[in-house]
């Protein structure tokens, strides 16, 4: 698969943007286990044109990370163009990507990101005018529709369009007209929020319109290697994105990278070695919110937001499923404020897992 004149290879599997999330601490990990390309955490334009520093931190790029896409989430035709001019020019990513799907309230309340999905013509608007003013490849990430009722719904200004097309099929079609060079689907509506189960078929269906030629990106409860390889065989995408089955197990890229070229799981990963991983990401996470904050001196300060930004994967990753009476342990893990605290509570949990085996 190819963007432009980035080639993700055969089969490619994304690491999927999330706010707080992937950070290029992250990123780094995700990309040593296989991943094809990353996705930093989404970014406000208003933020970046505003200068603020803490947004300015997320669009640094490590040539070790590439490619690397930046994205950023914003509600009107300036700002968006603006900041996709200010990413191009200081971060130099290998692509921009606009997020049109993150469903939470304080984005798409207010009109962002799936919110635009609400006012699908300055969707257009902004893809088409972010394409003009950037000559790096544009990308775009949204959802199926704001809520189930409207899949099949289409704007009064569409009309008519063939009776019965689904909504995203539609957008998908003018999207591409606006210059993207590819387009990630999310298997839910912004109403769904993260409930249920992620729909692939409309993914699918935008995938094998006859009028779609940019490649499509699936997204949406890939948790295993099977899935991954579900996703290829039964919807035809041309990559898939994982998010949140990433949390507490970046390794999986290495697994579902595996099963994907060979049909046989990555058995060369064990306990001490996951373990191992673990508390790789906490130093790195602690080492980037250093260098992030450039305040080597506020060294208890910003130690601590490295340790708050990795202690959520932590007490998620799936190594801890079926541990008997594990929730204490998870609560500690989320309270921990020291990297030494965090490598304790790690040693305590393969310790119980070790006992449990």
């Amino acid at each position: 698969m190819k963007i432009r004149d980035i080639n993700l290879g055969n089969e490619p599997v994304l690491l999927a943007p999330m706010e707080d999330v992937t950070d290029q601490a992250f990123r780094l990990l995700c990309k040593e286990f296989g991943a094809s390309m990353v996705y930093s955490e989404f970014v406000s334009a208003d933020a970046l044109i505003r200068n603020v520093n803490r947004s300015l931190a997320k669009i640094r790029v490590d040539d070790r990370e590439r490619p690397v896409a930046i994205q950023i989430y914003g509600r009107d035709v300036e700002s968006m163009v603006e900041a996709a001019r200010i990413v191009e020019s200081e971060a130099h990513p290998d692509l921009l990507d606009i997020n049109f799907g993150c469903p939470v309230k304080k984005v798409a309340g207010k009109g962002a990101g799936a919110g635009m999905l609400r006012t699908p013509e300055l969707m257009l608007d902004i893809a088409r005018e972010v394409v003009k003013a950037v000559k790096i490849p544009v990308t775009v990430k949204t959802r199926l529709g704001w809520d189930v009722p409207s899949l099949y719904d289409m704007p009064a200004e569409w009309l008519p369009v063939q009776e019965g097309k689904p909504f995203i099929l539609e957008l998908a079609e003018r999207l591409q007209d606006c210059g993207i060079e590819a387009l990630t689907i999310h298997g839910r509506t912004r109403s769904q929020m993260y409930q249920g189960e992620a729909d692939w078929t409309l993914i699918g269906e935008v995938k094998h319109n006859p009028r779609i030629h940019i490649p499509i990106i699936g997204n949406g409860d890939i948790c295993t290697a099977e899935e991954a390889r579900q996703a290829f065989d039964r919807y035809g995408v041309d990559a898939v994105m994982i998010g949140r089955a990433t949390f507490g197990q970046p390794w999986l890229f290495k697994d579902v990278r595996t099963y994907l070229d060979t049909g046989h799981h990555d058995d060369t990963m064990n306990l001490d070695w996951k373990f191992a991983v673990l508390k790789r990401q906490v130093q790195q996470s602690v080492a980037y919110s250093l260098n992030a904050d450039n305040a080597l001196k506020e060294r208890k300060r910003t130690e601590l937001g490295g340790i708050i930004h990795v202690r959520r994967h932590l007490a998620n990753s799936p190594l801890f499923k079926g541990i008997p009476d594990f929730r204490q342990t998870r609560i500690r893990i989320l309270q921990a404020t020291t990297q030494e605290e965090l490598f304790a509570l790690l040693d305590e949990a393969k310790e119980k897992i070790e006992r449990n085996n």
